[in-house]
């Protein structure tokens, strides 16, 4: 599932997997309305590292429970990309996925996470974007995750402006649907 944020953090686009994963609509998804799918013993957690991650324009890697469209929690990886804008080179907000844990591997654990690197798993298939922006990005941020570990830091900033440049074309999206409701 891939969703964006803007600069304060607030969720401005989720993909249609999120819909079909959690129940929720995309809509009450925006802003901060992401988080009532997060499993109630994992939402400060989830939230503490989102908001330093935010206010620290880093990327971010936290495991957490999910609530699917039947209530059952289900754990998931999310991490996100910080996206910088072209004047001022501006924190503008983060491009993330999110993709399902295998089913009861880390029921014992807690949720954690972390700032300053993004871990993102590959795409479960009940949650592969249909989509091919949300491919694309999808994509993207693990590759970005694996040129950071394989020691390639000169193709970041192409992936980086790669990455921006999805998400421009997701959040126009958003915009064009606005404007038809």
């Amino acid at each position: 599932m891939i969703f964006i944020t803007n600069a304060a953090g607030h969720c401005i686009y989720t993909s249609a997997e999120w819909t079909n994963w959690t129940g929720q609509a995309g809509v009450d998804a925006l802003g901060k309305g992401w988080l009532s799918k997060v499993h109630q013993d994992d939402q400060s957690t989830v939230e503490k590292i989102f908001c330093k991650a935010t206010q620290h324009a880093a990327e971010f890697s936290i495991r957490y429970r999910l609530l699917k469209a039947n209530g059952a929690p289900q754990w998931v990886g999310a991490g996100g990309v910080p996206s910088f804008g072209i004047y001022g080179n501006a924190f503008i907000g983060y491009v993330g996925t999110i993709t399902a844990l295998a089913e009861g591997a880390t029921d014992t654990i807690a949720a954690y996470g972390n700032v300053e690197q993004v871990r993102p798993l590959g795409p479960h298939p009940a949650m592969t974007p249909v989509d091919a922006l949300d491919r694309i990005a999808d994509h993207l941020i693990i590759a970005h995750s694996l040129i950071e570990a394989e020691g390639c830091k000169a193709a970041l900033p192409d992936v980086r402006k790669a990455l921006f440049r999805v998400g421009q074309a997701l959040a126009s999206r958003i915009t064009d649907q606005a404007r038809l409701n």
